[in-house]
């Protein structure tokens, strides 16, 4: 098989939401398309990927580095030993070629975008959804059949007042989801704590109701914040401060009972494996958010499980971060312990297929081939309109 064309373009998702340390005023995202010279059912392959929200678009270290990487391949470097079909890990190591180690920084995101891509290709290729592909090639052969996935939301918007939020997570309530995720941080402790009193009020169980500070706290602000939460005993606190502060992390874990929850912006398996080591993270109740879109895909995603099950911790303590159907697909595959979904904010990204509501809090996975973007009439319009 061969690639026969890729598009790229960028997309905007912009809005006036915020959370306690970015706007998403001029937020965007890349979009990309990889064509191949395969027919399955009369149609040409077509992969699709994108990035996760909170990072803006790739475009320039896809057009300048990593796709040109892909497009100037032996085709026969790109494949697997069969040649009928793309290997990613062969990919992944094209497009790493003459990269140093280290600074992962952004370039982990433009090759999670094509990563996703090529999973969606070599899914469709064998005609499997991506989650069955995963559990008979890395797992069990048996897929979760449905995902815990929880509603994302709760963000600072002008003019939102207490009222505001208890509608928001009234609407997923009544959409399908059981548990909720709103921020915190934006404003002073006394308010935020009002705000989630609020949102229990209408989520009832606290362990329901997660917060996320998007790690802008300082260690004396997440002591302070931890003390004033652990009487409700949330789902978890996430992401109290800077993502590679492991050393706050261990203090919170030291101060603080409940469960917390990071990894969102660790995009390498070094890093998870220093999270691990350093950071006083609890397997028995501690969640890791690592977000295969973000981290140079499922790839290195595999790597970070590999890295989990060396110092003891179960898939099922992981819920990546992104609320994408790539990561829902991951989860369903690997036996994940969930996924985030945003079922109002960031669309047409957010949110799974149409064939599949949210029920119970859970969530079938679509029965098409590949990650299942074809099942998604809104996503599609977009990639077909884009690129």
């Amino acid at each position: 098989m061969k690639i026969t064309d890729i598009r790229e373009a960028r997309v905007s998702i912009a809005s006036d939401i915020a959370n306690a340390y970015i706007s998403f005023a001029k937020m965007d995202v890349s979009v990309l398309a990889i064509h191949t010279d395969v027919m399955v059912d009369g149609r040409p392959v077509v992969g699709y990927g994108f990035n996760s929200n909170g990072r803006y678009a790739q475009s320039g270290l896809l057009r300048e580095r990593f796709l040109p990487r892909l497009r100037e391949a032996d085709p026969a470097s790109l494949v697997d030993d069969t040649g009928n079909n793309l290997d990613p890990f062969r990919v992944w190591d094209i497009l790493m070629a003459n990269e140093k180690p280290g600074g992962h920084g952004e370039r982990s995101v433009a090759v999670g975008i094509i990563d996703m891509a090529i999973w969606d290709i070599v899914a469709k290729v064998e005609r499997q959804s991506l989650a069955q592909l995963l559990a008979d090639r890395f797992g069990d052969g048996e897929p979760d059949p449905q995902v815990s996935v929880y509603a994302a939301g709760g963000y600072y918007h002008p003019g939102k007042e207490i009222r505001g939020l208890q509608d928001e997570m009234q609407d997923y309530l009544t959409m399908g989801y059981t548990a909720t995720k709103m921020k915190i941080g934006g404003v002073p402790l006394e308010d935020d704590l009002r705000r989630i009193e609020a949102a229990l009020d209408v989520v009832g169980d606290p362990r329901c109701l997660a917060v996320d500070a998007n790690g802008r706290f300082d260690l004396k602000t997440t002591l302070a914040f931890a003390e004033g939460m652990a009487p409700y005993g949330l789902r978890w606190f996430e992401e109290a401060g800077d993502p590679l502060d492991y050393a706050l992390q261990l203090q919170l874990s030291e101060h603080y009972a409940p469960p917390s929850a990071t990894g969102e912006n660790l995009f390498s398996h070094q890093d998870v494996r220093n999270l691990l080591r350093y950071a006083g993270m609890r397997s028995d109740r501690d969640v890791l958010q690592m977000d295969p879109a973000l981290s140079y895909g499922l790839v290195e995603y595999l790597r970070m499980l590999d890295v989990l099950k060396a110092h003891g911790w179960s898939p099922r303590q992981c819920i990546p971060h992104g609320g994408h159907q790539f990561a829902l697909g991951i989860a369903a595959g690997l036996k994940l312990g969930g996924n985030e979904s945003y079922p109002r904010v960031f669309a047409p990204f957010g949110g799974f297929a149409d064939s599949t509501p949210i029920e119970q809090g859970r969530v079938a996975i679509p029965r098409v081939p590949g990650i299942g973007f074809e099942d998604k009439q809104e996503l599609m319009a977009l990639f077909n309109e884009s690129l």
